[in-house]
């Protein structure tokens, strides 16, 4: 039972050796209102990104993840009382052992150091963005009321939820808009359940991917109904991803530890940046599930440390406000910071940074011999094979090599570590960006930026499928107009368009009458043999999505009086308030045509 006030202190001698493991329940108060569990692992084997919401399915429980994760990885990173001889690899080749990504940030005598110099940068600049869901963390210890407790912890929960849903695959800068209007209109969890949905699509307008916004509802109308939730989401890692719909393990650890203060890993596209640089794992942080999984090992120890940097006195409390703010520094740097353009001068925790020594140390490794390691690393790719500040590589790129390279000149020149050293004031390649200081101190860091932008590996981009539609706006005689309803899965999922036909070749309707032909003969199917008049086609909406880029060709057509009552269906209606209807944003420049031509 948590029965003091938690305090922060500013300083402390401990050791970094292994974590401990928290113990104890959750707070007694809390324990009376709602039952929860003590298990801080994740069981959901979603990736940590927007994407996890796609393929979230009600109450589906995935295995769990524990005997999935490389066990070597986990005791590199449980084990931690000593570190790797050297804050970088030996060789200019990054030959390296296993053990050599266990944490700085853990493994030796400056490990709580490391650790406090993050949270101190992240308490200096948590409020610089003016992120409203950003608000001081809900002490158990000091609320005596088991109800205005629950109440307060209800209210957090729900708003740190929404903004994580916003936030995936969305600036910052635009989520404070959203959010703020989403909170005025519905400021309670009780209240979004109650929502009509097509507010919600209304409210969501803009921030894409729209299933999310189903999602939220369907899964606040399931929590606010549960017995046992009761408009309280849980404070467990497995709960959360097991009860509540679309929610994966990195929302899960984000409400966790934000919320209810639990160690539980926050591990976003942000995160895996950061930590694949500081402990130098050179590897696909998307696709590539051992690099993941030992990232989300490695997070998982450091957040149970942090936890547990208290001073001597304090109470073996299971909560605190430590891992809540470890995981946002966490993001805030990799989104300010450590960005895949790195500005490495004004990091705080460079010292703790694998990526960051073995740029610094380049000169001092050169021509080191490479010796046998009998635990060679299997998470890093060679780093030779990828060449310095070029463009990512693409599929596309890849099958089209330039007929014109000769065999002497095929491209950038393959960049090694040694390539980085700075006794010749610049490595071998500069680009344009701004010099971080002067002469030969911003030389050397803007040499390892360069380096440092060199992780993670990048991986080779697919092109983009590309598609062609023709989109058909039908006006009946009361000015109203036919829309239809988007499947409730996949692609703006739920919302309303105009009729539309995907192009079946694009190279078969390349002209304005082939499209025309098409169109009409899609109208005459749709409204039951009826032919509506054709007015032309009003002009052409390319829209990117993440995966497609569209192309949409208008078309407008007009029904007489003999059609009226054509094209009504389950998923159809005739709206005379299409401005107000929910449509996707490239559907609604497809609308501004029509409005135009009319």
């Amino acid at each position: 039972m948590v029965g003091k006030r938690s305090t922060r202190t500013s300083s402390r001698n401990v050791s970094s050796g292994q974590p401990r493991k928290p113990n104890g329940s959750f707070s007694a108060r809390l324990s009376a209102s709602r039952h929860s569990d003590d298990s801080f692992g994740s069981d959901n084997d979603n990736q940590p990104s927007d994407n996890e919401l796609r393929s979230a399915k009600r109450r589906k429980v995935s295995k769990p993840r524990s005997n999935r994760v490389n066990g070597t990885c986990i005791s590199i990173f449980q084990n931690c009382g000593t570190v790797s001889p050297e804050p970088c690899c030996p060789s200019s080749g990054r030959q390296h052992s296993l053990s050599y990504h266990k944490p700085l940030f853990l493994c030796d005598s400056r490990g709580f150091e490391h650790r406090q110099a993050l949270l101190s940068w992240f308490d200096s600049v948590s409020m610089t963005r003016a992120m409203p869901w950003r608000k001081p963390w809900i002490n158990p210890s000091t609320e005596p009321d088991a109800s205005q407790l629950r109440k307060l912890l209800e209210r957090r929960a729900y708003e740190v939820w929404i903004s994580e849903i916003m936030l995936q695959q969305t600036r910052v800068a635009v989520v404070i808009d959203y959010w703020n209007r989403w909170m005025d209109k519905w400021p309670t969890i009780q209240d979004l359940a109650a929502a009509d949905p097509e507010d919600v699509l209304a409210a969501w307008r803009g921030l894409g991917y729209y299933s999310r916004a189903t999602r939220i509802h369907e899964a606040s109308k399931l929590v606010v109904g549960d017995p046992a939730m009761q408009g309280l989401l849980p404070s467990a890692t497995n709960e959360l991803e097991a009860k509540v719909p679309g929610v994966g393990r990195y929302t899960a650890g984000a409400i966790s530890a934000i919320v209810f203060g639990r160690a539980a890993p926050m591990v976003d596209g942000n995160v895996l940046r950061v930590l694949s640089r500081q402990l130098g794992i050179y590897g696909n942080i998307k696709t590539d599930k051992k690099v993941i999984d030992a990232i989300w090992a490695a997070a998982d120890a450091l957040v149970q440390t942090v936890a547990l940097d208290r001073p001597d006195h304090e109470d073996e409390s299971e909560v605190s406000d430590r891992p809540g703010r470890w995981g946002q520094a966490l993001m805030e740097l990799g989104s300010t910071v450590c960005t895949p353009k790195p500005n490495c001068s004004q990091c705080p925790v460079t010292a703790s940074c694998r990526v960051y020594n073995e740029a610094k140390n380049t000169e001092q490794n050169r021509g080191t011999d490479i010796c046998d390691i009998e635990d060679l690393c299997t998470l890093c790719e060679p780093l030779e094979e990828e060449t310095d500040n070029s463009p990512e590589p693409t599929a596309l790129q890849e099958s089209k090599p330039n007929p014109k390279t000769t065999d002497k000149n095929k491209g950038p020149k393959q960049m090694t570590l040694a390539a980085f050293s700075f006794t010749g004031g610049k490595p071998a390649k500069q680009n344009d960006s701004k010099k971080e200081g002067s002469g030969k101190n911003g030389a050397q860091q803007e040499a390892i930026s360069n380096y440092a932008r060199k992780f993670p590996l990048k991986a080779v981009k697919k092109p983009v499928r590309e598609e062609e539609t023709v989109v058909c706006a039908i006006r009946r005689p009361d000015g109203s107009y036919l829309l239809h309803r988007r499947p409730d899965k996949g692609l703006l999922a739920g919302l309303w368009e105009f009729p539309s036909k995907t192009l079946p070749s694009k190279d078969d309707y390349a002209t304005t009458k082939q499209r025309t032909a098409l169109a009409k003969a899609h109208m005459k199917t749709l409204l039951g043999g009826v032919s509506p008049k054709h007015m032309g086609e009003l002009g052409s909406v390319p829209w990117l999505f993440s995966h497609l880029k569209l192309t949409m060709h208008v078309h407008l057509f007009r029904l007489g009086e003999n059609g009226a009552e054509c094209g009504i269906g389950d998923r159809a209606r005739w709206s005379d308030n299409v401005e107000g209807e929910s449509m996707g944003t490239g559907m609604r420049k497809c609308w501004a045509l029509v409005k135009d031509a009319e």
